[in-house]
């Protein structure tokens, strides 16, 4: 029998340093790359929404929470459970949260409760990717083209068509000796 070899593999092993998060993912990460753009936007108009004078639960930092929609938008995720749910399973989801786990309810608040300025963000975020090079804005249209359907002439059905063949199924299962409509 040879010698086995296997690289050290020990799930409960403690770090003895802890880590950086950033390290998680490739230097030229999308996240990474949102994650410096926001640290270069002005929040003011939402950080200056938040007054704790009268005490209360914490909020998430705006920040944070800007990085973590930009992000979900970037990658198809508008729903705010599954932004929830990324924080948890989802690497790139948790290096910009920080491994902190905003609710379902608090990301859809704070879209609501932030919806002018945040739209004022993305668009600077759409003109800074617009002078990087990452995206073209302009206008897209249709030319009219004809495309050939999937769609059979011959099992399509027009409406005339759908009663009758109601009225011939609803025959077929009414209790012999009765005749029913549906």
């Amino acid at each position: 029998m040879g010698i086995q070899r296997f690289r050290d593999y020990n799930p409960n092993q403690d770090f003895l340093l802890p880590p950086s998060l950033r390290e998680w993912l490739p230097q030229d990460h999308l996240a990474n790359f949102i994650s410096d753009v926001v640290d270069t936007l002005d929040l003011s108009e939402i950080i200056a929404a938040y007054d704790n004078s009268q005490g209360g639960q914490a909020s998430f930092h705006p920040v944070m929470m800007v990085k973590l929609m930009l992000y979900a938008y970037c990658v198809g995720v508008p729903a705010s459970r599954r932004i929830e749910k990324s924080t948890y399973d989802v690497i790139p989801f948790r290096v910009l949260s920080a491994n902190q786990y905003p609710d379902h309810d608090t990301i859809a608040e704070f879209r609501k409760r932030h919806l002018v300025a945040l739209s004022h963000i993305f668009l600077q975020v759409l003109r800074l990717c617009q002078k990087a090079g990452l995206v073209k804005l302009g206008h897209v249209a249709l030319d009219g083209t004809k495309v050939k359907a999937n769609a059979s002439k011959h099992k399509a059905m027009s409406y005339e068509y759908m009663e009758k063949r109601s009225d011939e199924l609803a025959a077929e299962i009414a209790p012999a000796g009765r005749s029913s409509s549906y």
